[in-house]
């Protein structure tokens, strides 16, 4: 008996090994082609199994997207908490910006072909909206974060207490566009740490504390 849950241990150790290495080669070639040059043939054939196998953990290349972005969000959500967590001298508007910086200069500059196919895509757009479910527990635990960081900035005198917190937090969440990223930074070839400072004008200067 033992030794049947030791092998259905390993089977398992090893499906989710499998799971992850197709998670991590699909978002290679996402990122490589874009969401519609992509086939699970290509993503099967660089991992080395069959495009059956890819279906029993992804149903669709669309569930292997939602994966793929829901994992990257607890990335982010850790990148929230290091700032969160940042020592005192840090200001609110200070870790708001490293914030922004993470999302500009990391996350969007190696999945912006990808986001692009999303948010160009009315039909990918419905889909993820399905699954929105499926990722209401993360943005919630971002909006958390957040809106933590814009409290303190209000304590500390830094921030205007008599706009609603709700409105800063969505404010912010507006300046987060993979679609500004494709403007400026892939359009107009400017810099993401250019991108932030003025993005961080325009929102630091609406929403600080009149002095």
């Amino acid at each position: 008996m033992q030794a049947a849950h030791g092998h259905r241990t390993l089977k398992e150790k090893q499906r989710q090994e499998r799971e992850q290495l197709i998670l991590k080669t699909a978002e290679e070639v996402f990122i490589a082609n874009g969401y519609f040059d992509t086939s699970i043939d290509e993503i099967a054939a660089r991992v080395g199994i069959g495009k059956g196998t890819v279906y029993l953990h992804f149903p669709s290349k669309e569930d292997l997207v939602v994966a793929i972005l829901t994992r990257d969000m607890e990335v982010f959500l850790q990148a929230v908490d290091d700032a969160v967590s940042a020592p005192p001298s840090l200001t609110a508007s200070e870790k708001l910006k490293s914030i922004l910086h993470f999302m500009y200069s990391g996350f969007y500059s190696k999945r912006a072909r990808l986001l692009s196919s999303i948010y160009h895509s009315p039909d990918l757009q419905r889909f993820f909206m399905q699954k929105k479910e499926s990722m209401r527990e993360l943005w919630g635990q971002l909006a958390t974060r957040i809106r933590a960081i814009l409290e303190e900035g209000k304590a500390t005198g830094e921030f205007d207490k008599g706009i609603p917190t709700s409105v800063m937090l969505n404010a912010f969440f507006c300046l987060q566009s993979p679609r500004t990223y494709e403007a400026l930074v892939v359009g107009e070839q400017m810099s993401p740490e250019e991108l932030v400072t003025h993005l961080g004008e325009i929102y630091f200067k609406g929403i600080a504390a009149v002095k």
